[in-house]
């Protein structure tokens, strides 16, 4: 029987199929799902923000895209998967609040977290298949490294299968 394994905020957890992770409530966060097709390996880091050298003292690794997305292929390769053989899909990153006169470099997390996600993934040689990013609402996101499906559920909206 297989687990559904939950990933909290700021937080990244790996499995091996049939298992699968799910997170709930991206907002401004990105949900990066990994996985190595051959060993069925994959992970979920639930990223909160994009850098970590821009916060003094934080110790939780998981919560930042330049550190986060490291630690779960790291984790992964523990695992027995291989980095050359990874490939990514990520969810989240919406502007979740308008900010009057706000410089919107600075208050568009959610951008930013894309961005950094991205360029960590680009650095590491895993390719980017699919996302669904941006725009102004959360989803739920689950992801499957049997088949390699990233299930995403938003209020309102219809489901998505990336």
């Amino acid at each position: 029987m297989s687990e559904l394994i939950k990933v909290g905020m700021a937080d990244l957890k790996t499995c091996v199929a049939p298992d699968s992770v799910i997170t709930l409530g991206l907002g401004s966060c990105v949900g990066v799902a990994v996985v190595d097709p051959s060993t069925k390996i994959g992970g979920l880091a639930h990223v909160m923000l994009p850098d970590s050298t821009a916060i003094k003292g934080s110790t939780n690794i998981a919560k930042f895209a330049d550190t986060g997305v490291l630690e779960l292929v790291k984790q992964m390769e523990a695992l027995g998967a291989n980095k050359s053989r990874m490939v990514a899909k990520i969810a989240g990153g919406a502007n979740m609040f308008k900010f009057e006169g706000a410089n919107p470099n600075i208050m568009n997390v959610g951008n930013r977290n894309v961005a950094a996600v991205k360029d960590v993934l680009k650095k590491l040689n895993i390719k980017l298949l699919a996302e669904d990013t941006g725009l102004n609402y959360g989803r739920t996101v689950t992801f499957f490294p049997e088949n390699g499906e990233f299930h995403i559920k938003s209020v309102g909206k219809p489901d998505k299968i990336i």
